[in-house]
């Protein structure tokens, strides 16, 4: 078997592109990304070995498993070597591999959202730095950017905009989620409809990304959402 689609955009996007070993986060994507497809910038290491001989095999693991989101742990390539090491092994076992991954990913989901909110305008700002990255990647690398427009049938150009949805978009989309459903007593009435218009927006677009619905069913971004956080 083989590493799938849904396996490798899950894992990105939980990892937000970025390398889970603890203290490193080093970001594995977009810039680097011209000259690949984004999964082979950063290095998906099994956490239990794929084959006999290699660093924490387990023979009694279903062969499905072996491929599986749950089984692979994203790494930049210092780490991946490093965790393989066959003097590492007692060290870098499953289960110091798996908290890793679990803190990583819970770091990324509460990556701003680790200080309380006390008023609108706070909110406000929080989400602004979240749509700024948003936009910025749909301006450098979307469908309907110069590269993309430049190099319609680029592969690198494609990989940069899948890299961009799984390591800054999706994830981005997530902690605004976050900080909306938080704090969404802040918006007065009137706001309520353009809330929950993004909230659902940013729910099929994650859900298109894992493969759950076609991209048909996605809710588009809605602009007047943009215009609330900014103020225009």
């Amino acid at each position: 078997m083989a590493i799938t689609d849904k396996s490798i955009k899950l894992l990105w996007s939980n990892a937000a592109g970025r390398c889970s070993f603890d203290g490193c986060s080093k970001r594995l994507t977009v810039e680097q990304a011209s000259e690949f497809a984004p999964h082979t910038l950063g290095e998906m290491a099994h956490i239990k070995g794929r084959n006999p001989g290699s660093n924490r095999y387990d023979e009694k693991q279903p062969t499905k498993e072996r491929d599986s989101y749950e089984n692979l742990i994203l790494l930049c390539p210092t780490h991946h070597t490093l965790v393989d090491k066959p003097e590492n092994e007692s060290y870098y076992t499953v289960e110091t591999l798996h908290k890793m991954k679990t803190n990583h990913e819970a770091s990324i989901l509460n990556r701003l959202n680790t200080q309380g909110i006390d008023d609108l305008e706070q909110l406000m700002d929080k989400l602004s730095v979240l749509l700024s990255e948003n936009h910025q990647a749909w301006e450098q690398y979307g469908p309907l950017s110069n590269n993309a427009k430049q190099y319609p049938n680029s592969d690198q150009v494609y990989a940069l905009w899948t890299s961009a949805r799984l390591s800054i978009i999706v994830p981005n989309n997530r902690n605004a989620k976050e900080l909306l459903v938080e704090n969404r007593n802040l918006l007065p009435r009137r706001n309520q409809k353009i809330v929950s218009k993004f909230l659902t927006h940013a729910e099929s677009y994650e859900k298109w990304v894992r493969d759950e619905i076609p991209y048909q069913a996605v809710l588009r971004f809605p602009k007047e959402f943009e215009m609330l956080v900014f103020g225009e």
